[in-house]
């Protein structure tokens, strides 16, 4: 422990100058080598012999990670650097690249000020390197690029060292275009990344080299000299003069942005509240001394300690034993334990200023996500919004004495992953947890059963759809049971400028003061009067008060919106959430005496209104959608094809890529179910294949009746839906 004890005593010093303090992620596609990467910087900080770097992915330090070699949950690293006599802190989350974990990816974002992007040289830009980039990007953090798996290049493919050069020119103007794409106005010429300034630097994380121009006049070697080397299969002797960490940790301290740099422009990005006021300042000079604000970007349960809350701390100083508020939560706590961390071991410290990515023990009940801060403020954005769960199973203790510890540790698991939905079946008592894709939902099962030693039956995967409407409903009459208040409401397609701003969180979900999001409506598309009267958004959907001098109204508002909740998180067509739907109040008569407008009489009449409704706007099922990327010999294009038709696949894109075929497709989540295995037997294994969440499309009126009717089925409601009439009696 002596090296790590001077490395912290070194960090103690270090963590105090903003100025040379990196917070970075590690992004790439699948199995591009990012964990590897990871592993060579964690040798430059002493943690790891060099000879075991990129063969011990110490980062993947859960056992299902290992066997499976991929990347499940992001993984944080603080490393200390010495570049020109100056040490460097260098934080470092290392992220995975399946798609199924991507929720993973975006909370990363939010705690870093730049990425290495990881691209595989023979694979070059995948699918998903473009989705991790876009995220980054979105999220104003830096660039630079890190081009893997040269060696791959001449062992496999045997190309000269022209073609090799060419190899690296495509992939980088690849890049270049993404970043012109996809980065905010301001940055997609200033961030184009570039072979001479040193922001690209190529190599083999496995074999523990790397060059950049920057350091072939360092280290005198040279892009031809890299090239002998592998010829002559000597990369253990490259290995020793071109030392990989050097090259990319010097990338990362010269190229990417310490927080008083990028906390300018990010700032403002991310935090709405206002940027003039005392904290929104502080947080923009990075300010030891201000107040604290920190965002908890992944929590995580250890068995000794409790809730491990770690974030990112925008301004002011973490102290042991200081109180806060738990500014979503709405409630009070004191922090009891600060740690940094050293991949699976936390180190355990006084204090952290602003700048730095720590840990927080001892907080109960955080979510991802949660703004803490010394006082009241405007929360930070949401950011798991873009994600919808669209894979269901039942999972069902085997044991009836496991029940409530299976309870305890679904709410732990949803708790560290916001793409994770659990819900408890009231009559079957089975809990029914929904995730982005079958992988994910297998990691969950193996947690339950092999970390927590909890036998489980699982139901096969069930797909999530969402209810909809296509037209503008007739003014429904809703009664309460006392007959004594009267609700009258239509609902109509919700505009798709207020859809697609609720879906990417630009106006956030919840209930809302008067005319607290007015502006953004109206800018999203929605009518000025309605964007004044928005009461509330769930689900994304909305509830407009359109009514005009009722009395007592006000008394029942909060009423109104639990019935408009309720109504939407369980659509009377099949039972599913409903989506993309202006509820409208048009209209009401409210007995004077609030005795007779209680929860039991206002609640029932809105929710049945709303449905009665719904079922007269002709309404229709959204499908969930993947976008699929195969990458597939061009003796097996005939068999795939049959197989993507036979899954009501549409192709929209085939490329040639040397013996190789790249396809690009939309599929239905549902028909996607068991993919796996059958591309791998009609290619006999040798397709390479992603998917990536392509949001909901309307489900084909021809199929429509026929899922209703399945899915209200296994929910245990009669397979026809109810007529509007029903919900009027």
């Amino acid at each position: 422990m002596g090296k790590i004890e001077e490395l912290i005593k070194r960090m103690k010093n270090v963590m105090y100058e903003t100025d040379q303090i990196r917070n970075i992620g590690i992004v790439a596609h699948i199995d591009h080598g990012k964990t590897t990467l990871t592993d060579n910087l964690v040798a430059a900080s002493g943690l790891l012999s060099e000879d075991l770097a990129g063969k011990q992915l110490f980062m993947d330090f859960y056992e299902m990670e290992r066997e499976r070699g991929i990347t499940i949950f992001s993984a944080n690293i603080s490393i200390l650097y010495e570049l020109a006599g100056k040490d460097y802190i260098v934080n470092i989350i290392d992220t995975p690249g399946h798609v199924d974990f991507v929720d993973e990816v975006i909370r990363a974002m939010r705690a870093v000020d730049g990425v290495v992007l990881v691209v595989d040289a023979v694979e070059g830009v995948m699918p998903q390197t473009e989705t991790v980039l876009r995220i980054a990007l979105s999220e104003k953090a830096k660039p630079v690029l890190f081009i893997n798996k040269v060696d791959r290049l001449i062992n496999e493919l045997q190309l000269t060292e022209q073609q090799m050069q060419e190899r690296f020119m495509e992939i980088i103007n690849d890049v270049n275009d993404l970043i012109r794409k996809f980065a905010p106005e301001e940055f997609k010429s200033k961030w184009q990344v570039s072979v001479t300034d040193g922001s690209v630097a190529f190599g083999s994380a496995y074999h523990n080299w790397a060059l950049s121009v920057p350091m072939v006049k360092e280290t005198g070697v040279t892009f031809k000299d890299v090239y002998e080397y592998l010829r002559a299969d000597k990369q253990k002797e490259l290995a020793k003069k071109a030392k990989l960490y050097d090259v990319v940790l010097r990338m990362i301290v010269e190229h990417l942005p310490p927080p008083t740099v990028a906390q300018k422009y990010r700032i403002p990005h991310i935090w709405h509240g206002d940027i003039n006021s005392d904290v929104g300042q502080q947080m923009l000079r990075v300010d030891k001394n201000g107040k604290l604000v920190m965002v908890v970007t992944d929590v995580s349960v250890d068995p000794h300690a409790g809730d491990i809350s770690t974030g990112r701390i925008y301004s002011g100083t973490l102290k042991q034993g200081m109180d806060v508020v738990l500014v979503n939560a709405k409630r009070k706590a004191r922090i009891q334990q600060i740690s940094l961390y050293m991949g699976p071991h936390r180190v355990v410290v006084d204090e952290v200023p602003a700048g730095n990515i720590a840990a927080v023990s001892g907080i109960k009940d955080v979510y991802a996500g949660e703004t803490i801060a010394e006082e009241e403020i405007h929360p930070f954005e949401s950011f798991a919004t873009q994600l919808e769960p669209v894979v269901t199973v039942a999972i069902e203790a085997k044991n009836p004495k496991d029940i409530t510890k299976l309870s305890e540790v679904l709410r732990r698991i949803a708790k560290e992953t916001p793409s994770v939905r659990v819900e408890v079946n009231k009559e079957t008592g089975e809990h029914l947890v929904s995730g982005m894709g079958e992988l994910q939902l297998e990691v969950i099962v193996h947690r339950v059963e092999h970390d927590n030693k909890i036998p489980v039956n699982v139901s096969p995967p069930t797909v999530v759809y969402r209810e909809s409407v296509k037209n503008v409903s007739p003014t429904v009459e809703g009664k309460s049971p006392n007959h004594h208040n009267k609700f009258y409401i239509h609902v109509e397609p919700l505009e798709p400028g207020v859809l697609q701003a609720l879906m990417e969180g630009k106006i956030p979900e919840g209930k809302y003061k008067p005319k607290q999001y007015e502006k953004e409506f109206a800018e999203a598309g929605m009518d000025p009067n309605d964007a004044k009267n928005v009461w509330a958004a769930f689900n994304h959907n909305v509830l407009v008060d359109r009514t005009k001098g009722v009395q007592y109204l006000n008394e029942a508002k909060e009423l109104i919106i639990q019935a408009f909740q309720e109504a939407v998180n369980d659509g009377p067509l099949a039972r599913e959430k409903v989506m993309g739907v202006k509820v409208v109040l048009e209209d009401a008569v409210l007995h004077e005496d609030a005795v007779h407008r209680g929860p039991a009489q206002v609640i029932p009449a809105v929710k049945r209104a709303i449905y009665a409704a719904i079922l007269q706007a002709d309404p229709f099922l959204y499908e969930p959608k993947y976008n699929v990327y195969i990458n597939v010999p061009q003796d097996y294009m005939g068999a795939v094809n049959k197989e993507l038709q036979s899954r009501r696949a549409q192709i929209l894109d085939i490329q040639n890529e040397g013996e190789k075929l790249i396809i690009r497709a939309k599929a239905p989540v549902k028909e996607m179910i068991g993919f796996a295995a059958a591309i791998r037997s009609v290619t006999q294994g040798r397709a390479f294949w992603s998917t990536e969440p392509a949001g909901f499309e309307p489900l084909p009126r021809d199929l429509q009746p026929e899922v209703v009717k399945q899915v209200r089925t296994r929910k245990g409601e009669s397979p026809e839906p109810p007529k509007p009439e029903h919900f009027l009696e």
